[in-house]
């Protein structure tokens, strides 16, 4: 009974990348016992199949490659998943060692603001605002973006 637990486990691994805490959730709403999942969740880490750190890196360079996120959602979007704050925190740093924070929220605005490039009036400000700062940016930085982009 434990190597089917470890077989579903490598059937979901091999689908995509997943944490150890996913795991344990799938493989025990698929019915195996704690034991069975205890054992099958060891050896595929063993076997490295489970990595959080790896899987935090992936999940940090989508979210801010392909969705033009700040640190601070895609640090969320992370510990979702059941990795660990400190890992989670590594991965960001990591994609952001390469990245410009300020470019990057330029992406953001320009995406939201697609044809236009000036901020017609209140109403549109304070949408961008909460868009960009749920988004994850720093307000700071999403005040001056604003202000820049701003008719006055």
């Amino acid at each position: 009974m434990r190597d089917v637990a470890y077989h579903d486990g490598l059937r979901m691994l091999a689908r995509r990348e997943l944490s150890e805490s996913q795991v344990r959730q799938r493989l025990a709403r698929r019915g195996h016992d704690q034991d069975a999942v205890e054992v099958a969740v060891s050896r595929l880490k063993d076997e490295r199949a489970i990595d959080d750190a790896r899987v935090a890196e992936a999940i940090a360079r989508t979210e801010v490659v392909r969705k033009s996120r700040g640190k601070r959602r895609v640090t969320q979007r992370i510990e979702s998943v059941g990795i660990a704050r400190s890992t989670a925190r590594r991965a960001v740093d990591e994609a952001f060692s390469a990245i410009d924070e300020d470019s990057l929220l330029e992406t953001a605005l320009a995406r939201r603001l697609r044809a236009t490039e000036t901020i017609a009036d209140d109403a549109e400000f304070g949408r961008l605002y909460r868009y960009l700062v749920a988004q994850g940016f720093e307000i700071d930085a999403v005040m001056r973006a604003l202000k820049a982009r701003s008719v006055k």
